[in-house]
């Protein structure tokens, strides 16, 4: 059984029984294994809901197609209570960026939404899921807008890391508003170390 490969089942407080399974789980191709897991994500035992969103994400990071077709579970996941399940479920939906860009794209306002509820390591998730769709030149406009909605509002401790994750994907058609945005939250920013990150990233820019 796969829930008995679990680190919580194991007896274990690190995640590397879970990483180890999801290896095991994408050098098999094993479909029914992940089929356990989404049906144990959806149960009622944190623990293996933990566990089990862990080993998805980690599958999802070496083999996307395996868990493509579970886009709907993931997005349910991102309205649960377990925190853990719900960043968890951001961090499977993020691995799907490069393989499944037409469903994230359609469900980027319950990811919003998500994003908006969420932890801090949703959002991170999140800003990487439409940074990804920024480098879709069908999908670059309206994941940028979304992407200026974030930079607005984030805290100031996450702005020189999600300025650093956007830069590559800003075209001159976008790069004014992006300045700007930035340029307006300067103020904000107590840390200096991180204040010259956010202006390393418009300089850049300006060049």
């Amino acid at each position: 059984m796969i829930a008995q490969q679990l680190a919580s089942a194991l007896g274990r407080k690190d995640e590397q029984p879970n990483i180890d399974l999801a290896i095991a789980i994408v050098d098999k191709n094993d479909h029914q294994a992940i089929e356990a897991l989404i049906d144990l994500v959806q149960g009622k035992n944190k623990d293996y809901q933990n566990d089990s969103i862990k080993v998805l994400y980690e599958v999802g990071e070496r083999n996307p197609n395996l868990i493509a077709e579970y886009i709907p579970q993931f997005i349910t996941g991102l309205s649960s209570k377990n925190n853990r399940l719900q960043w968890g479920s951001m961090a499977a939906l993020r691995s799907l960026i490069n393989s499944n860009e037409a469903a994230l794209y359609a469900e980027l306002e319950n990811l919003q939404d998500a994003a908006n509820k969420g932890s801090v390591i949703t959002k991170d998730n999140f800003i990487g899921i439409l940074v990804g769709l920024m480098g879709n030149h069908d999908y670059h406009d309206k994941a940028f807008d979304f992407l200026i909605k974030q930079l607005e509002t984030c805290p100031t401790n996450q702005l020189p890391m999600y300025a650093e994750m956007a830069l590559s994907q800003i075209n001159q058609s976008t790069k004014d508003v992006f300045i700007d945005t930035l340029n307006a939250r300067l103020d904000e920013i107590e840390k200096e170390s991180k204040k010259k990150r956010v202006l390393k990233v418009i300089q850049k820019l300006n060049k």
